[in-house]
């Protein structure tokens, strides 16, 4: 099933300050993949996409992506950056795929290196490159850039995991693994290096942004089988989700609780070789054929179902 992208511009920031986000639904993985146009100069990013892969046949794929590259095209839009929020441990990134396809850069938060040094030693990797390397920057916290002209800047929201960023370009935050919609509430923190109270810290960060803020989020679980969403604001989030209107130790408690009950992504241990290495699928072995790694025993103690 493919859904229709949606595409949001309305808030009371100044015009200039307004991106267009176009939001691609990937239902596989339950993923928004964005696109963000500055409509005054045409350019755009592209943020969080998907190269799509089948765990039960092997299959890689570049529909997702290639629904982007259609969409940029039929806008007349140019891609000046191409943005992960994180190393996804339930997809793989189209990142490297998308810079082949278009030339811009990739980029990713810095603490992306503190999850390749993590990685590295559960893959037994010791000569893979653990300095970011892969992408073309590196964001440190606070750094700014921006997208055709208007302004952008990186806040770290580790607690997910090590690397998360949030990127607030114009009136539009882009919080994936954080903030869900609010009837979902937020992210786990039980990944090697997630932490319940670093998640807590990221949240308070965003919800001190301006309310009438909009946010993005990455994924949407659909729960009670409602149709997807991934935008709010941060007044929003503020008044209903589930999982706020408590201290941190209140909300540090049942985030524990619920990881405790929730199984391992199912491509988590696919993903993380492909998603550190900045988007690259491993290269061809001697019989022309492409391997992944899967470390046996790993994750103990992950709920099986």
């Amino acid at each position: 099933m493919t859904l229709p992208a949606t595409t949001t511009s309305a808030t009371p920031f100044p015009a200039n300050r307004k991106p267009e986000v176009t939001g691609f639904f990937d239902p596989r993985t339950w993923s928004v993949q964005y696109v963000v146009a500055d409509p005054a100069t045409g350019r755009c990013a592209i943020i969080d996409p998907v190269h799509d892969f089948d765990e039960k046949s092997g299959q890689t794929a570049t529909h997702n992506a290639d629904r982007l590259l259609a969409f940029i095209e039929e806008r007349g839009y140019t891609v000046e950056w191409i943005l992960d929020t994180h190393p996804h441990a339930d997809h793989f990134s189209a990142a490297r795929y998308l810079k082949g396809r278009t030339g811009a850069p990739t980029a990713i938060g810095a603490g992306v290196r503190d999850v390749q040094r993590l990685w590295k030693g559960y893959y037994n990797w010791p000569d893979f490159p653990d300095d970011g390397s892969q992408w073309d920057r590196l964001f440190a916290d606070g750094e700014t850039f921006s997208i055709g002209g208007i302004p952008a800047r990186v806040m770290f929201s580790p607690g997910h995991t090590l690397a998360s960023v949030t990127y607030v370009i114009g009136d539009a935050a882009f919080v994936h693994d954080t903030l869900f919609m609010p009837d979902s509430g937020t992210a786990r923190a039980d990944f090697p290096g997630g932490s319940a109270h670093a998640l807590w810290r990221s949240i308070q960060a965003i919800l001190a942004l301006p309310d009438e803020t909009r946010l993005f989020t990455g994924h949407d679980y659909q729960p009670g089988g409602r149709a997807p969403q991934w935008e709010s604001t941060v007044a929003e989030q503020k008044a209903r989700n589930i999982h706020l209107g408590k201290d941190e130790a209140g909300f540090v408690a049942i985030r524990e609780a619920r990881d405790r009950t929730l199984p391992m992504p199912k491509l988590i241990l696919h993903s993380l070789q492909i998603n550190t290495n900045g988007g690259r699928l491993p290269e061809a072995e001697a019989n022309g054929m492409r391997y992944l790694k899967i470390p046996l025993d790993l994750l103990q103690g992950a709920p099986w179902d």
